[in-house]
């Protein structure tokens, strides 16, 4: 479940309700969760915890798919999928794999972008887009000049720009949904203490067991 509370269908404001309808149907997607791309659906009525943030983010998603756009849909998805598998948020990275084939990639490219820096299945422009969205999120924002003079030989500055928005944005939802359990992201961290089999090392630097070797 997710750490924050959900609010109901009757409890949303004007705005959250219709979006529920579009995607829930006339479903309470609290009572009743579930979407048609089988995730919950948890990401919507927690964010409606907070109406103007809901409203906010809503807007944001009517942004990065306006036709008003420069940046094409397939270097807006390799961002997004690319930000989402970095950040660890299953989530984002797992809806933008599908978008990203909607966009028109392969599904070779498509698992490809976890090692994407060893494989030759994207163009020049992509990768350099790629290593882009590494400098973003990785390095948080720090970009050697190779990277930004590789953007420049094949985007415009607004491309550029919009594509940093995006980019950056999808990084920000990655790591709320992994900080809110919200969708896939409600999973237990596994880097956990793993108990000896027979409990006789509790207490015990483990390594002294070489010292005398």
């Amino acid at each position: 479940m997710p750490r924050l509370s959900q609010v109901p269908r009757d409890d949303a404001h004007p705005f959250a309700q219709a979006v529920y309808g579009a995607v829930f149907d006339d479903r309470d997607p609290v009572a009743e969760p579930g979407t048609a791309t089988g995730t919950p659906g948890n990401w919507w009525t927690v964010f409606a915890l907070v109406p103007d943030a809901f409203d906010h983010t809503t807007a944001g998603f009517q942004f990065y798919r306006s036709p008003d756009r420069e940046l094409s849909a397939r270097a807006r998805e390799l961002g997004q999928t690319r930000a989402g598998y970095v950040v660890g948020s299953q989530f984002v990275f797992s809806q933008h794999c599908k978008a990203m084939r909607d966009a028109g990639f392969t599904d070779a490219e498509v698992a490809a972008i976890p090692h994407w820096s060893t494989t030759d299945c994207f163009s020049p422009a992509e990768r350099a887009l790629l290593a882009y969205t590494d400098c973003l999120v990785l390095e948080h924002g720090r970009v050697p000049e190779g990277v930004f003079d590789a953007l420049r030989e094949h985007y415009s500055e607004v491309e550029i720009l919009e594509f940093t928005y995006i980019t950056s944005t999808y990084a920000m939802h990655a790591t709320m949904s992994r900080a809110l359990r919200l969708e896939y992201d409600d999973v237990d961290d596994r880097v956990v203490e793993v108990a000896d089999p027979q409990g006789n090392f509790a207490g015990t630097d483990v390594m002294s067991m070489v010292d005398d070797t």
